[in-house]
C-alpha cells in the first residue's frame, strides 16, 4: 500500500470513529431529556363515593359520571383509574356505614359526593354534617386525598334549613384542608334540557357538563397525589 493510500485509510478510520461517538452521545442525550410517556406512570386509584348522581342513575353505563370522567382523564393523558362507588338513595350516613368496603386499601384519592338525599328528605343538617365529618376524618387518617363535592339546598325547605345545610361543605373543607367543588350540579340543576324527566338527575348531556366543570379540580387532586408519590 502506498503512503497516500495508508493516509486515506487512517483518515477514514478516524472520521468513522468520530461519527460513532457523536451519534452515541446524541442518543444518550435524547434518552436523558425525553420525558416518559404518561401511560408509563402507575395509575392513581380514585374512588367516587356517592349516591345516584355518582352511580349514573337512569343512564346507560357509558353515560354515567364515572365513565365520562374516566374518558375525560384518559383524553388528557392523566394516569388514573376511577372506581364507581355510588349507591342510589344513599345518605351521608349510609356512605359512612359502607366506607371501609367502598374505599378499599390501596385507594389514593376519593371524590366525595354525598348529602343530596339528606337534603331531599329534610334530614337534620347536624346529622349530615357529623356523617361527612367522620368520613373525612377516617379518610384523612388513612392518608387518602379527598375532593369534597358540595350540594345546594332546595329553596322550598325554607331559609333556616338552607342556612344550616349549605355551610356544611365549605366548613368541612376548611377543617380538613381538602379541595372543595362547591356545587356538584353546577350548570345543570333545574335545566330541563340537561336533566331527566324527574327534573333531578342529569341526562347524558348534563353529566357531560358536570364532568367538564369538575375536571380541573379532579386533575389537581390527582396531581397532588402524584407529587406526594414522587417526594
Amino acid at each position: 500500500m502506498t503512503a497516500g493510500l495508508r493516509f486515506a485509510a487512517r483518515s477514514y478510520g478516524w472520521r468513522y470513529a468520530l461519527i460513532q461517538i457523536l451519534v452515541a452521545g446524541a442518543i444518550s442525550l435524547i434518552g436523558e431529556t425525553t420525558a416518559p410517556p404518561a401511560f408509563a406512570q402507575t395509575p392513581i386509584k380514585v374512588v367516587a363515593l356517592g349516591d345516584s348522581l355518582t352511580v349514573g342513575y337512569g343512564l346507560p353505563d357509558k353515560d354515567g359520571f364515572v365513565p365520562q370522567l374516566q374518558a375525560a382523564l384518559t383524553a388528557k393523558s392523566v394516569a388514573a383509574e376511577v372506581q364507581n362507588a355510588g349507591v342510589s338513595g344513599d345518605t351521608a350516613s349510609d356512605g359512612l356505614a359502607r366506607l371501609d368496603w367502598s374505599v378499599p386499601d390501596g385507594t389514593d384519592a376519593v371524590i366525595l359526593e354525598l348529602g343530596a338525599n339528606d337534603m331531599l328528605r329534610g334530614i337534620n343538617p347536624d346529622v349530615t354534617r357529623k356523617a361527612l365529618d367522620t368520613i373525612l376524618s377516617r379518610l384523612t387518617q388513612r392518608h387518602i386525598a379527598v375532593l369534597l363535592c358540595g350540594m345546594r339546598a332546595a329553596p322550598n325547605l325554607g331559609p333556616d334549613y338552607v342556612q344550616e345545610f349549605e355551610p356544611i361543605y365549605p366548613d368541612l373543607a376548611a377543617k380538613y384542608g381538602v379541595p372543595l367543588y362547591p356545587f356538584f350540579l353546577d350548570g345543570v340543576a333545574a335545566d330541563p334540557k340537561l336533566t331527566q324527566h324527574d327534573g333531578l338527575h342529569p341526562n347524558a348531556a348534563g353529566v357531560g357538563i358536570i364532568v367538564g366543570r369538575i375536571l380541573p379540580k379532579v386533575q389537581e387532586l390527582i396531581a397532588g397525589v402524584q407529587a406526594q408519590h414522587r417526594s
